[in-house]
């Protein structure tokens, strides 16, 4: 049974104009999305700005309202009004893009990651005060950081407390919002690694969104590519960076840089290759709308949106 069952889901976002401001059309952010990820595993939402994939993932946290589709969180329907309700905010948690806005900077440290616990558990005053030291040490930081304000650390710092307050309830979801993206790239590298070794263990499921295939590849086990609103393809990892099929994640992949002098060349050809067939073919790839054609399977694990053949 997965963890987490996304169907057909659909966001859309009304359109208003006329002096009555009436409804004249929708945005449709996210367009008939379908996926599913099993525990322990970590997924790859990527794509360009606007793509619908951080839409996609605040809908998962109960962010944003659903227009259509279903999400289910341990096979427990989790759309507005449809079954019985059920409260996942303790097994599912969120990491955020900017760890500069997402600590508020008038608390110390003790009083960010305790909040959580604060709302679902009752402690003392000193099993509080050990749980924070214990959540500190666990993300590499020293149990006196506690009393200390955001603005006082760096900015892998404060991300990794952005990861402690995440990992407070001992959730079974972490949906993790372009994490690395505000950081410098010297501390990329680290705050990733130091991820992926929280992830094995606590065993925690990992909902990953990024529009840098070069984390995604370091981070995710399953990866799908999204624009505007579609998937257009997913796979496993190997298969989408060694068998890429649509135009699209064909130039998102070559797109990457290939730092090993000796197949520079190599790279350089394929990439003048990608761009050739990206301008020639890219209509085919998608309908009279410019929307992506439904995803056919290619294998068991690897579905692309191919174009229409007469």
């Amino acid at each position: 049974m997965a963890l987490l069952r996304v169907e057909d889901l659909q966001i859309y976002f009304p359109i208003r104009g006329g002096i009555l401001n009436r409804k004249i059309d929708d945005v449709r952010a996210v367009d008939g999305v379908s996926f599913e990820i099993e525990q322990g595993e970590t997924y790859g939402l990527v794509g360009e700005s606007g793509s619908g994939k951080t839409t996609t993932g605040k809908a998962v946290m109960g962010l944003n309202n659903i227009t259509g589709g279903d999400i289910y969180f341990e096979d427990n329907h989790l759309n507005p009004g449809k079954g019985k309700k059920v409260d996942v905010r303790k097994d599912v948690q969120m990491i955020f893009q900017d760890p500069y806005s997402s600590l508020n900077p008038r608390k110390r440290v003790i009083d960010i990651i305790a909040e959580p616990i604060r709302n679902y558990e009752k402690l003392t005053k000193k099993q509080e005060l050990r749980r924070v030291q214990e959540l500190l040490e666990q993300v590499g930081l020293t149990p006196e950081s506690i009393y200390k304000y955001p603005h006082e650390f760096s900015g892998g710092q404060r991300q990794r407390i952005g990861v402690a307050r995440a990992i407070a309830l001992k959730p079974k979801l972490i949906i993790a919002d372009e994490p690395v993206s505000a950081l410098d790239v010297s501390v990329q590298a680290q705050v990733l690694n130091f991820m992926q070794q929280i992830q094995k263990d606590l065993n925690l499921t990992f909902l990953f969104i990024s529009h840098d295939l070069g984390v995604i590849r370091h981070m995710c086990d399953k990866i799908g590519i999204m624009y505007q609103g579609r998937f257009v393809e997913e796979g496993l990892r190997d298969e989408i960076f060694t068998d890429p099929q649509h135009i699209y994640t064909k130039r998102l992949v070559a797109a990457i840089p290939d730092i090993d002098p000796r197949r520079r060349q190599e790279h350089q050809q394929y990439r003048e290759q990608v761009k050739e067939e990206y301008q020639n073919s890219f209509n085919d790839y998608f309908n009279e709308d410019g929307l992506a054609h439904s995803l056919k399977s290619i294998t068991d694990t690897h579905r692309v949106a191919l174009p229409e053949r007469g």
